[in-house]
């Protein structure tokens, strides 16, 4: 699968989203840190800065959570239409700021948690359609419980891109395998 800008971006998002609520802390804690993912994610429409508001966000992302290592296709498809059932989708082809025409499914001047589960249900549509919802990772490192898209060709990623896993587990191999050869 050829992943468009607004797919991979979607994701991407998705990721960061999943990641903000899986590790120790807590990284949407409060709505500055909800405002600036919206920054770095580049979301249109308001934003209201409320604690219901985040409150919203944090659903949506326990609720899309759940694509990680799915049980089945069919699961993830019940959420997306879920998503754009509750979400009154109306698709519709826009164009603002740098993204050039896409589309939204929802008014920009819906809730910040409709649009951004609509997103994620309009990616989650284009992956299950090309059969690649096995891109949808958990990280392989032991002490590890982020997710991450792998968006490798060949679909080898095993460790997520927060906690430097794939380094740790080379090195923790490496030195498995001097140790081996010194005692062997």
């Amino acid at each position: 699968m050829t992943f468009t800008y607004e797919a991979r971006s979607n994701l991407l998002m998705l990721v960061d989203l999943v990641n903000s609520g899986r590790r120790d802390v807590e990284d949407l804690p409060d709505p500055a840190s909800l405002t600036e993912f919206v920054r770095t994610h580049g979301f249109s429409g308001p934003l209201t800065g409320t604690a219901t508001e985040l409150e919203r966000v944090h659903a949506v992302r326990s609720e899309f959570a759940t694509v990680f290592g799915a049980d089945s296709v069919e699961s993830v498809v019940a959420l997306v239409n879920a998503t754009l059932l509750r979400c009154n989708a109306l698709p519709q082809l826009v164009d603002h700021d740098d993204w050039g025409w896409h589309l939204h499914a929802v008014a920009q001047t819906a809730p910040l948690a409709d649009r951004i589960a609509i997103d994620i249900a309009l990616v989650l549509v284009d992956v299950v359609r090309d059969g690649e919802l096995a891109r949808l990772q958990h990280c392989a490192a032991e002490d590890c419980d982020a997710v991450f898209v792998d968006f490798s060709r060949n679909r080898s990623k095993r460790y997520c891109d927060v906690g430097n896993c794939g380094n740790r587990a080379h090195v923790a191999a490496y030195r498995r395998r001097q140790e081996a050869a010194e005692a062997g």
